[in-house]
């Protein structure tokens, strides 16, 4: 495909949200066709799944869970991220497969090559180019949250150990993945983090070979 797909990763409070916001910026001011998008919620459809995981009046069950996840992605997929790298845009999302394999497959305990082989079957394999991921403490970024609304979401709130082994996992596909799942120092200021994510998207979507 023309275009290039940048997925972010990263514990709750790591900052991920507002540095897409600021690559984004940066993206269209150079002149590239950019689409943010996240997951879930990255559709009509993923706005209500969103709030059924994230949100809900009735907590889902884990297993429901992680079916609400795959199927906002296999929507999205489909109708809104292949249709743009088609078109030749720079696709920035807020968390895919690997958020799944590390929340669903380890933390909540449905085996982590099961819950790869669902995501791939999800996504008919499309594969980022580049996953940045924001490695931060979890009771760092926790507590960034709750200073910062005063309130947790249905994942955020779950126990600090669960969140460890969440971040485990991450870095273990970091060591699996070394050419495409980069590592960023989340608790860099956020200008550093800017650049240093910025340098990886320009290094790994519009180097050119010599």
């Amino acid at each position: 495909m023309k275009g290039h797909f940048v997925t972010f990763e990263g514990g709750d409070g790591a900052g991920k949200s507002s540095l897409i916001i600021g690559l984004h910026a940066a993206l269209i001011e150079r002149g590239h066709a950019v689409l943010q998008t996240l997951h879930p919620g990255g559709t009509e459809p993923g706005q209500i799944i969103r709030e059924l995981v994230l949100h809900p009046h009735e907590p889902v069950t884990p297993k429901a869970e992680l079916f609400l996840f795959l199927a906002d992605r296999a929507h999205q997929v489909e109708k809104v991220i292949r249709p743009a790298l088609e078109e030749g845009k720079v696709v920035l999302c807020d968390r895919y497969n690997d958020s799944t394999i590390a929340y669903q497959g380890r933390a909540r305990g449905f085996g982590i090559e099961k819950v790869t082989e669902l995501c791939q079957f999800a996504t008919n394999n499309l594969i980022p180019d580049l996953t940045i991921y924001l490695d931060i403490d979890p009771e760092i970024g926790l507590q960034r949250i709750k200073e910062a609304t005063g309130r947790k979401d249905q994942i955020e709130a779950a126990n600090i150990e669960l969140h460890k082994q969440i971040r485990e996992t991450f870095l273990e596909i970091g060591r699996k993945n070394p050419a495409r799942f980069q590592i960023v120092d989340g608790t860099k200021s956020k200008e550093e983090v800017f650049e240093e994510a910025l340098k990886l998207i320009d290094d790994h979507c519009f180097a050119t070979n010599p």
